[in-house]
């Protein structure tokens, strides 16, 4: 009988204590939200490829199903404040304005996880529920990332988040 060696290792994360980690997926609802997803991936790859400030590493065209089509990514922020900093900004910016008045077919998720604490999913047209949605309750979006974060009570937690001290000495 052969013995096969397994190598197991894990990543030493102390250097990133603010990581984040955003995935989102978009899935078809019919032959034009698959095309959609198709013509999506060069920007998206050229958006990575072109190392916004925070990013550590993009990881894009994850096949979640074939049918219907649902892709996704995961990419790696040093923290939340540059991931914020790359959303508000082109092409970001304008491709979600645009996206948010007409998903083309679509479905949408997107989650984040924060190595300081807290995470976040936002999902939009899901006709199945998905990740978070599939057993937690949902309520209707209001306001950003850290917005949504803060009000989730966990402020001071996250770099930037942090409420001044107004008590008296």
């Amino acid at each position: 009988m052969v013995s096969l060696r397994i190598r197991s290792e894990t990543p030493d994360i102390s250097a990133y204590p603010d990581l984040v980690v955003m995935m989102l997926g978009m899935r078809a609802q019919n032959l034009r939200g698959a095309l959609t997803i198709l013509r999506i991936g060069g920007p998206i790859d050229k958006a990575g490829a072109n190392w916004p400030d925070g990013l550590l590493r993009y990881e894009n065209r994850i096949l979640f199903q074939i049918f219907p089509l649902h892709a996704g990514m995961r990419w790696y922020w040093r923290d939340l404040k540059s991931m914020e900093m790359w959303s508000r900004s082109d092409p970001h910016k304008t491709w979600w304005a645009k996206f948010i008045q007409n998903p083309e077919g679509t479905e949408f998720w997107h989650e984040t996880y924060h190595m300081r604490g807290g995470m976040q999913g936002v999902y939009l047209n899901m006709r199945k529920s998905y990740g978070f949605s599939s057993f937690l309750p949902m309520a209707p979006t209001a306001g950003t990332i850290r917005s949504r974060l803060e009000t989730e009570s966990i402020a001071g937690r996250l770099p930037g988040t942090e409420q001044p001290d107004h008590r008296s000495s």
